[in-house]
């Protein structure tokens, strides 16, 4: 199973496999519950192995979505933690869901083991990539076709408003652009 989470990551030899997975804590979270709290400092990440969260921040009431994870994906609260400063996004479950969690300290201590795992530095680039695409100025139809390119599973893990605010773009022009497909 660690060879599947670190395939799209880097080459590791059995025994860094196993030193990884011995790093890893299982953890179930409930539709809700919060996995980093707007003002907390990330020291974690996180793989999903089923369910889906998102990465939020509040625009007085409404959620402004930053960032969908669902299966499969490695997700961190970025910003916090590279810079190891309080978080001002909200990381929160968006149904019921299992995650593997590594903390900072772990992969330090890994990277210390191996320069090998100094590949684990790929977990963030994901981040730093869907971010650049959707803060740039692209049309809405550019914005949802690099969307069903790259992670069309996202529309089946989230309704049209999470995926609209996500995208930066209305509900109704997320209908008008969806229309065309």
């Amino acid at each position: 199973m660690v060879n599947d989470i670190l395939k799209n990551v880097g080459k590791f030899s059995q025994d860094q496999l196993a030193i990884f997975e011995k790093h890893l804590d299982k953890k179930s979270f409930k539709k809700t519950d919060i996995l980093l709290a707007e003002g907390t400092i990330c020291t974690k990440a996180w793989f999903i192995l089923s369910g889906a969260v998102y990465q939020f921040k509040y625009d007085d009431i409404d959620e402004n979505v930053f960032d969908l994870h669902c299966a499969n994906d490695w997700f961190v609260g970025h910003a916090s933690f590279v810079t190891k400063k309080p978080s001002n996004t909200i990381i929160k479950a968006y149904s019921d869901c299992e995650v593997l969690e590594i903390s900072m300290d772990s992969i330090h201590e890994l990277i210390a083991h191996s320069p090998a795992f100094l590949q684990l530095g790929k977990i963030l680039d994901t981040a730093v990539s869907r971010a650049y695409y959707f803060d740039n100025p692209l049309t809405p139809h550019e914005k949802y076709d690099y969307l069903m390119k790259t992670r069309p599973q996202l529309l089946q893990n989230f309704p049209l408003t999470i995926i609209a605010s996500y995208l930066k773009i209305t509900r109704e022009t997320l209908s008008r652009v969806r229309s065309v497909y």
